[in-house]
């Protein structure tokens, strides 16, 4: 993988030659493939280089950027278009062990970096559809995630497990999450799935415009699910979350992972993972999502093996 630099340090490296001073070396920078505006992934990657650009400017020159989400930025990360790409722990585990949008074709070169917050697999509706269950989505226009999405592959699962054929059964809608959001509060949709870290602004933009509710996602079939992968956990959302959301929605979840590619050198993912988690306050005050994560506890919910940078690192700090 060829080292980019930032156009700015190489300017500054020019002119500091042009002077004969010229030690400088410029940065090195580095993509960060997000998720949708509005969700929790692109606050990952944007809160992160907001980090990175601050404290280790002379280094690292970061980008974070929206995506389409786990399936795109793992496939991306592999091809050497993204450094570093965020990623649910089940997408994770697929694409390190062929399975599911990877099947049979390991992707190789996948490396973990740690993993973030945990997200839900959340079902929303407005209070109006009268949509009590999974069961209820037959003859509903829903939205399952655009191609490319975690989401997308945990609607599918959710479908499966309740009967349901999104061909046949339902009018499955493949929009991106800001666009799903508009659409509920619009009657566009009655409904959408969406894989996210709690509060997400996705569901709380609809919440304070319409009367919305979250759909338990907890059938006998979900919980043999969640048990034979170490990947998922079933949780509880908090009655009171989301406005107007009164009683808790039980679903199960997964991880965020940040993953990267074997090409990606050591240097530079330890530099990075350094620079991040020597200043993850600041992280941790950048999103209601963050607030409660415990570095100590971001080693979990990883599938593929460790890069060698981040590894370093956290055996410095003896988490490893």
């Amino acid at each position: 993988m060829f080292v980019r630099k930032s156009a700015l340090a190489a300017s500054v490296l020019a002119g500091g030659m042009a002077l004969g001073g010229g030690q400088a070396l410029a940065a090195t920078d580095i993509l960060i493939g997000g998720g949708a505006v509005t969700g929790v992934y692109y606050q990952v990657a944007l809160q992160a280089c907001a980090i990175i650009n601050k404290q280790a400017a002379d280094k690292l020159n970061c980008v974070g950027r929206p995506a389409l989400g786990s399936v795109f930025n793992v496939n991306a990360v592999s091809r050497g278009l993204l450094d570093f790409g965020v990623a649910q722990s089940d997408a994770n585990y697929n694409a390190w062990n062929g399975a599911a949008d990877w099947d049979g074709k390991k992707v190789e070169n996948l490396r973990s970096v740690f993993s973030v917050h945990p997200e839900t697999v959340l079902l929303v509706t407005r209070k109006d559809t009268g949509i009590k269950s999974v069961e209820d989505l037959k003859g509903k226009s829903v939205n399952i995630g655009n191609p490319g999405s975690g989401q997308r592959g945990n609607a599918m699962d959710v479908l499966e497990m309740y009967g349901l054929d999104p061909e046949k059964d339902l009018n499955a809608q493949g929009l991106q999450q800001g666009e799903a959001s508009r659409a509920l509060v619009d009657q566009k949709i009655d409904a959408f799935f969406y894989t996210v870290g709690n509060p997400s602004a996705a569901i709380e933009d609809p919440a304070n415009s319409t009367q919305i509710d979250l759909v338990d996602v907890n059938s006998d079939a979900i919980k043999k699910f969640v048990e034979e992968r170490p990947y998922y956990v079933m949780t509880t959302i908090p009655a009171g979350t989301y406005r107007g959301v009164d009683e808790p929605t039980e679903t199960y979840a997964v991880k965020a992972t940040m993953v990267t590619s074997s090409d990606v050198s050591e240097e530079t993912v330890y530099d990075f993972v350094k620079t991040f988690f020597d200043n993850f306050d600041a992280f941790k005050a950048s999103n209601a999502a963050f607030k409660d994560l415990d570095p100590k506890e971001m080693l979990d919910g990883l599938t593929a093996p460790m890069h060698p940078g981040a590894e370093k690192y956290f055996k410095e700090k003896g988490w490893m």
